[in-house]
């Protein structure tokens, strides 16, 4: 009789009819193996002779490293095979599919050809980066390690700072076709059941063929797909993932991902950084809110040019509106168009220097900031006042201590523009209001995405745009309708 592999809804599965012994299940198991994987050439079939008989040994030779073959596997077998016995796990040889993750996850197979069974031991050791300081959300005070794009590393790294027994882990695979791992993690006596239950159901539903970082995965399970702004919040940062699990949220790894995402997460945490709680509740408060209104001021500096000079010049003082008319005097352009430009000409600076190697990159942008603005100034395309007002909008875009949240900001700033470019002042003023209706529309797994001022919770009001004495925010905060208060 032969064995046949028959995919069926749950998964590939080797078997026979009528059935048969498990011996032969796992031969044929070993040869449909073979088969599959005959073209990939770090795929390794090794017999070992050992006291139980020959041990064929299968493994990936690319998530294998050759010293933890020898010291788990190869060692143990020709001397202490009964160590093997007790580390592995017998393998589920009716899921073929089960079995070959296991293989492609950097598991070792060790197939007995005498008593015909089929182990399975953890072996992956595949080359990972050294833990080093975070780049992207740097601080003076406060510890320096950031996640790297290992698993279980990056868990490691959250229980040396969380050692309690009730901080449980998930994990899962995603990818249609890559079976990536995915790890969720929360603090069971303190996480909201039903914001568990909702983030498992939106990942069941998840099917995409490969995620290559995790801000892919946030995307898929995003409430509200369709808006410009991250609906959770993203860390590399060990210290911000912990005291977000001891708030009661629930925070998502993906293997060969740096950040973690936290669920759910309001529009304030946006601008909240981990060094926030390491200042003087003084400087962190003003911190706070130079970022928050920042955000506001980088949508509407340059459309309030464009408003105050095509449709309402009286808003300005008299000497003001001199200067600006000097400075525009040699410009052939409306407002609308000489702001466009220059705000380009401001994205193609920033996305070349992004894509150059780093000192090229820097050098590109000042550099090449001072030229162009210097020669568009002298060649009558813009106006002196408006480079200052494109820099200052730049350099506010940057205040928010989440990269998404600065890319969100410029996308809206076109839409201000142009509101402002085609009805002035009251243009503005609509787009400001769709601005807040669509942010009172969103949630985040759920949760009102403009907790907590609607709906209004005090006690968190007091770790908002202003951050309290520490005293003062001892309680959980609302979004993640804690267990424990």
């Amino acid at each position: 009789m032969k064995y046949k592999l028959v995919r069926t809804t749950k998964g590939d599965q080797l078997y026979k009819k009528p059935p048969t012994v498990e011996g032969v299940l796992a031969d044929e198991t070993v040869k449909a193996l073979k088969e599959l994987t005959k073209d990939i050439q770090d795929v390794v079939f090794k017999d070992v002779s050992t006291s139980e008989g020959k041990v064929t040994i299968i493994n990936s030779a690319s998530l294998v490293e050759k010293m933890t073959l020898q010291e788990i596997v190869l060692v143990p077998l020709c001397s202490h095979i009964h160590q093997i016995h007790q580390l592995s796990e017998t393998v589920d040889l009716k899921d073929f599919k089960g079995v070959v993750a296991k293989l492609a996850g950097g598991h070792t197979l060790m197939y007995f050809q005498k008593t015909h069974q089929l182990l399975s031991i953890d072996t992956y050791s595949a080359p990972t980066r050294a833990i080093t300081d975070t780049v992207t959300e740097s601080t003076v005070i406060g510890p320096q390690d950031a996640f790297t794009e290992s698993l279980e590393t990056n868990i490691s790294l959250v229980r040396r700072r969380i050692r309690n027994p009730m901080l449980k882990n998930e994990d899962r695979i995603l990818g249609t076709d890559s079976n990536f791992k995915i790890t969720i993690m929360y603090i069971e006596d303190l996480v909201n059941k039903e914001n568990l239950d909702t983030l498992r159901e939106r990942l069941d539903k998840v099917h995409y063929p490969i995620f290559t970082d995790i801000s892919q995965l946030m995307q898929a399970i995003e409430d509200n797909p369709l808006s410009p702004f991250p609906q959770y919040y993203m860390s590399v940062r060990p210290d911000s993932i912990s005291q977000y699990l001891i708030d009661g949220r629930i925070i998502i790894f993906m293997d060969n991902s740096q950040a973690a995402i936290v669920c759910p997460t309001s529009f304030f945490e946006m601008f909240i950084s981990v060094e926030d709680y390491y200042n003087r509740w003084t400087t962190a408060s003003l911190l706070r809110i130079l970022r928050f209104f920042g955000f506001f001021l980088t949508i509407m500096i340059t459309p309030a040019y464009i408003s105050a000079l095509t449709f309402h010049p009286e808003l300005l003082p008299y000497e003001l509106l001199l200067n600006l008319q000097e400075s525009r005097s040699k410009v052939p352009f409306p407002p609308l168009f000489e702001v466009l430009f220059i705000e380009l000409i401001i994205e193609v600076l920033r996305e070349a220097g992004s894509r150059m190697p780093t000192k090229v990159g820097q050098t590109i942008g000042i550099v090449g900031g001072i030229v162009i603005g210097t020669a568009a100034v002298e060649a009558g395309l813009v106006s002196n006042i408006l480079i200052v007002l494109v820099a200052a909008s730049a350099l506010l875009s940057f205040l928010p201590p989440i990269f998404l949240m600065g890319n969100t900001s410029r996308f809206i700033r076109y839409i201000f523009i142009l509101s402002a470019g085609l009805f002035g002042m009251f243009g503005q003023m609509l787009a400001l209001a769709w601005l807040f209706a669509h942010l009172l529309r969103l949630n985040s797994l759920g949760t009102p995405y403009m907790t907590p001022l609607i709906p209004r919770k005090a006690t968190d009001l007091l770790d908002s745009v202003i951050r309290f004495p520490l005293e003062y925010i001892k309680n959980r905060k609302g979004i993640s309708r804690a267990q424990k208060k």
